[in-house]
């Protein structure tokens, strides 16, 4: 996340507010029936492409900027529209497109915490199946198959209390510790700069943009559908680019606009680990490993058995994933604590500073002079529309008390107390999650999903832990979730001059649309297509590393391949040691150290997406060597444009299969000498 920091660092004060004093809007009248109509169309459109990126390779780029620009074109489109036809229109304003912003991410972020492609989906009977009904800890009572209601209603009775946990420290977050927001920051800016005249043109032209290059994916996906025939085999998706011997070890470009602007989205850095966790694993260990069958592992299993070559796959995935989370978890609780101390020393120091300040007012600078009236506007705006502390605190309490009394209902293994208990520390973890993000712009939910499950699922036990891990794992994730994007909107908003109130509001609104459009796209994809089926498109990664945590939190390491715990263990270490050489070394030469959670990702479910991420990375790289300046304006834009044309297709083709029409050609390609 380095590249957000240095972005944020870079934001300076007078870009983010073009005028000395301007009259801002009242808070009612930021929130229109219009912006929430957007909200809507956008937070559906963002659901599907959350989902379809969960439910293949489990990367999610961040969609902000899509979400700012994206907004921006709706309503400019609109007021322009209907100005036309000579009606009346309120102008648009950057408040506005704020909370737009606001509602938009609360929205597709439930695709995210959600769990539909981790917690909830760890439950499903294919799950169950394709760890095995023989494996010891997976037991056929610890299922719970997808249900459109139940996953409505859990939604319900745990997403909105993250946003009421932090709401008193709001002022305590944004203006006295004044911490960053990098990703907050950064989407301030773009809005703050398409409201003035020359970033409006620069927005019109990144709009443009970004229809161009939708336009092109949904062409080409469309193009794509009609040779992928019936099975798993065919099209351009299975497109031996680099010759037939390494697509049998799944290195070859398989076309994906989605990835590719996810490559174009991603630092570099990203992208490049990823790379290299797919050559280390399918290029080097698992042909090794593969080697030692009958010796290490019965030979001659199925693709998908745990006691063999799979069981490694998901194993080591899962210590490179947990020896990330776990070494960011104390660096960020470490980073907070020590800023917290420091603050609370340097507050003593603050008001001799406002004195000094009064003293020299005379020989302040017009430009300074302006810059600290903007500031104070910024404060007074952000502090007028003040939340009481008890609506926050009742709403928190009420809340809590629903949910303790439902989720058994839903989840039986779950008792309530258990439940009562994890909602009695999320808020300290939320707040810790939510510093270390204004921090560092790393938000680390799943990693306290994580640390839930484990608890959670060893309490229990072998009766119903499975499930318990999992749904708790759910409780804590939509907490520190949601904590943690509503002080980034927080940050957003005062730095667009928008009322704490209305960001309040419609981060609820937008809370409310995911609790509904997320399940329902999310039952789109599960009707139309078969999730979870490890040799298709939509293999559902995290679904199986999910269920292996929980079992692995009941039942221990007894039953892991030979060598794999002490394999598990070097990985584990290996990713606490490269995390601490990314911190102790100079920054030129930590930029080239990868990041070992994204080098887990192929580790389990292949190489071919890592081959178009770097393609992604690759075209990004030359267009910064050619023209810096445009690659900074437009490359979101084009990377929007791939991942939204890509997500826009999978709806008409999700339909397709619903009516069971299939593609009318399968394009297939084998050895010549086969022919």
């Amino acid at each position: 996340m380095g590249t957000d920091e240095a972005s944020a660092v870079e934001i300076s004060e007078p870009l983010l507010i073009s005028k000395a004093v301007e009259i801002v809007p009242e808070w009612k009248e930021q929130i229109t029936i219009r912006g929430l109509l957007v909200s809507a169309l956008l937070g559906t459109l963002f659901c599907v492409i959350t989902h379809k990126l969960n439910l293949t390779v489990g990367i999610i780029p961040s969609l902000n900027v899509a979400a700012g620009l994206l907004g921006f074109f709706f309503v400019k489109s609109w007021t322009q529209f209907a100005s036309k036809f000579g009606f009346s229109v309120k102008p648009f304003t950057r408040q506005e497109n704020t909370v737009i912003q606001t509602c938009v991410v609360a929205c597709y972020g439930l695709a995210f915490s959600g769990g539909f492609g981790s917690y909830m989906l760890a439950l499903d009977q294919r799950t169950y199946q394709l760890i095995g009904a023989d494996y010891p800890g997976n037991h056929p009572e610890d299922v719970k198959n997808p249900g459109l209601w139940w996953m409505i209603g859990f939604l319900f009775v745990v997403s909105f209390l993250g946003l009421f946990s932090l709401v008193p420290l709001r002022k305590v977050m944004v203006l006295d510790y004044k911490l960053t927001y990098p990703s907050g920051t950064a989407t301030a800016m773009l809005i703050n700069s398409f409201h003035t005249l020359t970033g409006a043109e620069l927005a019109g032209k990144q709009v443009s943009c970004l229809g161009k290059y939708l336009s092109i994916s949904l062409v080409w996906s469309c193009f794509k559908w009609f040779f992928s025939g019936i099975g798993d085999s065919c099209g351009f998706d299975n497109f031996p680019t680099l010759g037939l011997a390494l697509f049998k070890n799944t290195f070859y470009f398989d076309f994906s606009p989605t990835y590719v602007g996810c490559g174009l989205i991603c630092p570099h850095i990203v992208n490049c680990s990823v790379l290299l966790g797919a050559i280390l694993s399918w290029g080097i260990m698992w042909p090794l490993i593969s080697m030692h069958a009958g010796e290490w592992y019965p030979a001659g299993l199925g693709n998908n058995d745990f006691k063999g070559l799979y069981g490694y796959k998901v194993f080591i995935s899962i210590a490179l994933i947990l020896g990330d989370g776990l070494y960011n978890l104390i660096k960020i609780i470490t980073i907070t604590i020590k800023e917290l101390v420091k603050s609370n020393s340097k507050k003593n120091s603050i008001p001799i500073m406002q004195e000094i300040m009064a003293d020299n007012r005379n020989s302040i600078d017009s430009e300074t002079a302006k810059l600290l009236l903007e500031q104070k506007q910024r404060d007074e705006t952000f502090l007028k529309d003040r939340i009481p502390s008890w609506i926050a605190a009742s709403g928190y309490v009420g809340l809590a008390a629903v949910s303790t009394a439902t989720i058994p209902m839903i989840f039986p293994p779950l008792k309530w107390y258990l439940v009562l208990c994890s909602y009695v520390f999320a808020p300290a973890l939320a707040f810790c999650n939510s510093y270390g993000t204004g921090l560092t712009d790393w938000s680390l939910a799943s990693t306290y999903g994580k640390i839930g499950l484990f608890i959670f699922a060893s309490l229990v036990g072998k009766d119903g832990g499975v499930v318990a891990g999992l749904a708790a794992c759910g409780v804590m994730m939509s907490i520190v979730s949601t904590a943690a994007d509503l002080m980034q909107d927080f940050k957003t908003g005062y730095l667009t001059l928008s009322s704490a109130k209305s960001m309040f509001v419609s981060q609820i609104v937008g809370t409310a649309m995911g609790c509904i459009i997320a399940p329902l796209t999310f039952w789109m994809y599960w009707t139309a297509f078969d999730i979870g089926d490890p040799d298709g498109p939509y293999k559902a990664p995290y679904a199986v590393i999910f269920r292996e945590m929980a079992i692995l939190g009941v039942e221990g390491f007894g039953e892991l391949p030979k060598h794999c715990l002490a394999i598990c263990c070097g990985f584990f270490v290996a990713a606490l040691v490269i995390n601490l050489l990314r911190d102790v070394t100079p920054t030129k030469v930590s930029q080239f150290i990868p990041i070992p959670m994204a080098m887990a990702v192929p580790f389990y479910i292949g190489a071919y997406f890592a081959i178009d991420m770097f393609v992604g990375t690759v075209i990004l790289f030359v267009w910064e060597k050619i023209n810096r300046k445009d690659s900074e304006d437009y490359a979101g834009a084009v990377a929007s444009g791939l991942i939204c044309g890509d997500g826009i297709w999978t709806i008409p083709s999700a339909i397709l299969s619903i009516f069971r029409i299939n593609p009318p050609i399968c394009m297939y390609f084998g050895p010549a000498s086969s022919h």
